[in-house]
C-alpha cells in the first residue's frame, strides 16, 4: 500500500513524524508537506506562481517540503508518486472539530486527495500534545486498522482526545458562534486585530465535539457535496424556477465548446502558464 502523508503544521512537525511512523507499519510511506506552518489556511491553492519542492529528512522516511499550501502539497505528492492508495493528513497540533473543519488546512489536505479520486483521513490531537505524541500512536494504529479496508469511507476526519476511551462514529458539530474581533497594537502604536471565536451553543450528543468531550476518538465521515438537500427540495417545491425547461431543453447545451467556456471562466487570468495557455 502506498501512503502519502501531509499536514498543515509544516514538514518538520512532530505530529507529522508520529503519524508517518505509524503509517509505515501499514505500507510504503512518502511525506510531502508545506515547508512552513500553514495552519487555518483552508483549502487554498497556489494559482499565481509556480510551486517547487525539495527533499528533506524526516526520520529516515522519503520526504519533501513544498513552498505551498496543504492542498498544493497533496497535489504535488500525488502527481509525482503514481498510484497512491490513501492520503493521511496530520497529526495536527490542535483539534479540528465542528466549524473548524471549514478553515482547517489539515482537513483541506485530505479533501484535496478526495477531489483527486483518492481516499483520505485527517488526524488531529490536542494542542497540549506537542511535542510528545508517543501516547497517541496506539490510537492512530487503531484508527488505521479500522479504516484501511476496501469498503472504508472515502474521507474521514479523526480527532484523538487526551485520554481516549475508544473509537466512535460521529457527525459534525454545527454550532453558531460569535466571531470576536479583539483589537491590540504593535510596538509602534499601530492598531492590529485578532480574530477569535466563542461557541454560543453546547455540543449535541453524537457529534465530534461531544465525543471528544466524553473522551472518545471521533471518526467523522465527510462529503464534498455542500448542497443542503432538504432546503433544495423545499425550494424546488415551493418556489420552482426553470428546472423543467433546463432538463427538457433539446439539444443539450453542454457541448464541448460550452464545457470549455465554463472551465475558462472558472480560472483567473493569472492562472495561465507562461506561454499563455491554461
Amino acid at each position: 500500500m502506498r501512503i502519502l502523508v501531509s499536514n498543515d503544521d509544516g514538514v518538520y512537525s512532530p505530529g507529522l513524524a508520529a503519524l508517518a511512523e505509524v503509517a509505515s507499519e501499514f505500507g510504503s510511506v512518502r511525506v510531502v508537506a508545506p515547508d512552513v506552518e500553514r495552519s487555518s489556511s483552508g483549502h487554498s491553492i497556489t494559482a499565481t506562481r509556480p510551486l517547487s519542492y525539495r527533499p528533506t529528512n524526516i526520520g529516515g522516511l522519503t520526504a519533501y517540503r513544498v513552498n505551498g499550501t496543504p492542498a498544493d502539497s497533496v497535489a504535488i505528492g500525488a502527481y509525482h508518486w503514481e498510484k497512491v492508495d490513501i492520503v493521511l493528513s496530520g497529526l495536527n497540533i490542535g483539534f479540528n472539530l465542528g466549524n473548524s473543519i471549514w478553515h482547517s488546512g489539515t482537513v483541506a489536505a485530505a479533501k484535496q486527495a478526495t477531489l483527486l479520486g483518492l481516499r483520505a483521513i485527517a488526524f488531529s490531537a490536542p494542542a497540549s500534545a506537542e511535542p510528545d505524541f508517543e501516547p497517541y500512536k496506539p490510537w492512530l494504529r487503531q484508527v488505521l486498522e479500522a479504516l484501511l479496508h476496501e469498503d472504508g469511507p472515502r474521507l474521514v476526519n479523526v480527532n484523538v482526545p487526551r485520554e481516549p476511551r475508544g473509537l466512535v462514529w460521529t457527525r459534525v458539530s454545527v454550532r453558531t458562534y460569535d466571531g470576536r474581533i479583539v483589537p491590540t497594537s504593535d510596538p509602534m502604536g499601530r492598531t492590529l486585530f485578532w480574530f477569535s471565536t466563542h461557541a454560543l451553543e453546547s455540543a449535541e450528543e453524537g457529534t465530534d465535539r461531544w465525543a471528544v468531550e466524553q473522551g472518545w476518538v471521533s471518526l467523522t465521515p465527510l462529503g464534498l457535496d455542500l448542497t443542503d438537500g432538504e432546503q433544495l427540495r423545499r425550494m424546488q417545491s415551493s418556489h420552482p424556477l426553470d428546472e423543467g425547461r433546463a432538463v427538457a431543453v433539446s439539444p443539450p447545451r453542454s457541448s464541448p465548446q460550452a464545457v470549455r467556456s465554463v472551465s475558462e471562466d472558472e480560472s483567473e487570468p493569472s492562472a495561465s502558464t507562461p506561454d499563455g495557455s491554461r
